[in-house]
């Protein structure tokens, strides 16, 4: 029997009211909340990722004046138990990727350029960095690309490479992660001052789908699992070519029958849904207006049924319900307050 609730992690800041890490029970027919509270304690875990067989959760984590990522076990009750915490001098990472077995966990870091790969303890904790590779480079924008920004680190989904894409370079890197240590395999350039932020693939393995934070376009790059090149295909706006505010592309998701793509715009405020063809290639289908400010992230639940909003900006979470067959979003529920959210993961039904 389909479960009628889903459940979810809110990653959050923590500069004015948040605590840490929130929990969220969706009931999926009106999107009504039924249990919203604090389930782990930490400074700013702004990024999370849940490992398959759901015993464990990483997120970003700040202590004083180091960054790094903390390993939480997941309880029975969805509570969060802290293990411990891998830090280093310098800002915090912004992304937080785990292998499916587990055994290693990477992360990007916007402030320093660098990725990062841990190894992993047999009950979830972390153990101290295997391997860190410096990104270094600039883009045509002098005001946010004069440095190097990597903004996403994740594995492949066959588990061969780990993907990067770095706003400061305009370059989507591919690593080989051999004995925990990252080698530098392959590159693609996309537009200068389009700023990659974030990735995704198609269920197929063979797409993958690269959103653009300063062009708010979706770069589309079929994947070579046998190298781990990717190469474009497309390039696809977002934005409508009238749009004059300032904007911000963040998070990119896809439907688990792999024909729908999300993708949200901080500015536009919407999650704009793409169809998505045979060959893999876009078409714009719909934008829908989040009701809210600064969507940072957003997710599907595992069955594709509801799609849960952050909206950093007005401390509140929206929940769209999902139409399997057109991609169609339809308000359920805008007025659910969460503090500072940032990051969605909903936990496998």
């Amino acid at each position: 029997m389909a479960n009628k609730e889903a459940i979810a992690y809110i990653g959050t800041y923590t500069k004015v009211e948040s605590e840490g890490i929130y929990r969220l029970h969706i009931d999926k027919k009106t999107g009504e909340i039924t249990q919203n509270k604090l389930a782990g304690k930490m400074d700013n875990p702004t990024y999370l990722k849940l490992t398959d067989d759901q015993k464990y959760l990483y997120s970003v984590a700040k202590d004083g004046e180091n960054g790094g990522v903390a390993a939480f076990a997941i309880k029975e009750d969805g509570s969060l138990d802290y293990l411990n915490q891998e830090v280093q001098a310098g800002n915090p990472p912004c992304y937080v990727d785990a292998s499916k077995d587990g055994a290693f966990v990477v992360s990007a870091n916007y402030h320093l350029g660098t990725i990062v790969a841990y190894p992993t303890e047999k009950n979830g904790a972390l153990k101290a960095p295997s391997s860190s590779v410096q990104h270094i480079g600039t883009g045509p924008n002098k005001e946010r690309q004069e440095k190097a920004h990597a903004h996403f680190a994740g594995f492949t989904p066959d588990e061969k490479f780990v993907i990067t894409c770095d706003l400061g370079t305009d370059y989507v890197t591919t690593y080989a992660l051999n004995d925990g240590v990252l080698e530098k395999v392959s590159d693609l350039k996309v537009k200068g001052g389009s700023g990659p932020r974030n990735l995704v693939f198609h269920p197929n393995d063979k797409i993958a789908y690269i959103m653009t934070e300063m062009a708010a376009d979706v770069v589309v790059a079929a994947y070579d699992e046998a190298t781990g090149a990717l190469t474009e295909i497309q390039s696809i706006a977002s934005l409508p070519a009238d749009f004059s505010g300032e904007n911000k592309g963040s998070a990119i998701h896809i439907s688990n029958d792999g024909r729908f793509l999300y993708v949200s715009n901080r500015g536009q405020d919407a999650v704009v849904t793409f169809a998505i063809d045979a060959a893999g290639k876009l078409s714009l289908a719909a934008t829908t207006p989040v009701e809210g400010v600064g969507p940072r992230d957003f997710d599907l639940d595992p069955s594709g049924e509801i799609l849960l909003v952050s909206n950093e900006n007005t401390n509140n979470v929206t929940v769209f319900g999902v139409n399997k067959e057109t991609g169609a979003l339809t308000l359920l529920q805008k007025d659910i307050h969460v503090p500072e959210p940032v990051c969605v993961k909903f936990i496998n039904e």
